[in-house]
């Protein structure tokens, strides 16, 4: 149970509404996540137009690297939430629900690709060591596997995407729909 109050899609009315309908026509559903900021409705429109931003244009990074690093950000922070979801989304691309299974435990466990890995330790590295950026260069890992600066601000961009939402979804007590986010369109 959220620990603010959201206004429900049957409760909305005006640009709430209009915003809700948009949502459920281009992703199936109206996720909690944007349920939780119904108080400020054009919070959501801009969160969504960030997220398309940072997710879907174009890049060096696949999607399906984005959401991996999703995952990996969500688990670092225990974010069930949003572990769920994006996990939803990469296993969309990876159609392997053991190797999703084993990224959430520990990816570095895995048999992934260098470039795969190095994308894994950064999000890690950012999202639990913050504070040790100026001691260790977390772009290294990047830079090792061949991407330019571009790629590495779009990954430094997923990351604090994610850390920002995580941190929403956890403090403000979102649960994952009954589906678990599977049937929300990414």
């Amino acid at each position: 149970m959220s620990r603010i109050k959201t206004i429900q899609p049957g409760e909305a009315t005006g640009r709430l509404k209009e915003i809700y309908n948009d949502l459920e026509k281009q992703r199936g559903q109206i996720a909690e996540v944007h349920k939780m900021q119904s108080l400020r409705p054009e919070s959501i429109v801009k969160h969504m137009e960030l997220y398309i931003e940072i997710m879907f244009s174009k890049s060096q990074l696949s999607r399906a690297q984005r959401e991996m690093m999703a995952v990996v950000v969500s688990v670092a922070n225990n974010c069930n939430y949003c572990a769920a979801h994006h996990g939803s989304a990469l296993l969309h691309y990876w159609k392997n629900e053991e190797m999703l299974a084993a990224l959430k435990n520990d990816y570095k466990e895995m048999e992934l690709t260098n470039v795969e890995m190095a994308l894994c330790k950064y999000a890690e590295e950012v999202t639990l060591r913050p504070q040790n950026l100026e001691e260790v260069d977390p772009t290294a890992y990047l830079i090792e596997v061949g991407f330019k600066d571009p790629a590495i601000l779009d990954a430094s961009l997923v990351v604090a995407y994610f850390n920002f939402v995580n941190r929403m979804v956890l403090s403000l007590g979102v649960e994952i729909e009954q589906d678990g986010g599977a049937n929300y369109k990414y």
